[in-house]
């Protein structure tokens, strides 16, 4: 069996992801960062769930999903129901799930052309 390595053609790709660090293309990131099929937001101040404003939401909103995912880590976390409302007041769903689970998924969503959009928080 011969096995090729198909590379998505869109230009970030999340190989995987949990509660230290993910893989995006081949560059392994360890502090909190944004995601999209064409955009890449590194160093996002967010860090905790529990603690999210709906602001901390705004650089997620700008690049025009349609879904959110928010990996909070290891574990998942819901934030506060305000900042769930900033999406829905917009029209935007909105996911919450661990890392690992928002990285499966987004791989998925991405990859059918969807417009998704995802935030990792690592403390």
């Amino acid at each position: 069996m011969q096995l090729n390595l198909e590379r998505p053609d869109y230009q970030y790709f999340l190989r995987g992801a949990d509660g230290t660090g993910a893989l995006v293309n081949e560059r392994r990131l360890s502090a909190s960062f944004i995601i999209a099929p064409e955009a890449l937001v590194e160093d996002w101040p967010v860090r905790d769930a529990a603690g999210l404003t709906p602001a901390d939401l705004e650089p997620l909103l700008a690049l025009a999903p349609e879904l959110v995912l928010l990996g909070t880590g290891a574990n998942q976390v819901f934030p506060p129901a305000a900042s769930l409302a900033a999406c829905l007041r917009r029209g935007v769903g909105i996911e919450i799930m661990s890392n690992a689970a928002a990285a499966r998924t987004y791989t998925v969503l991405a990859g059918e052309g969807r417009r998704v959009v995802a935030g990792f928080l690592f403390p």
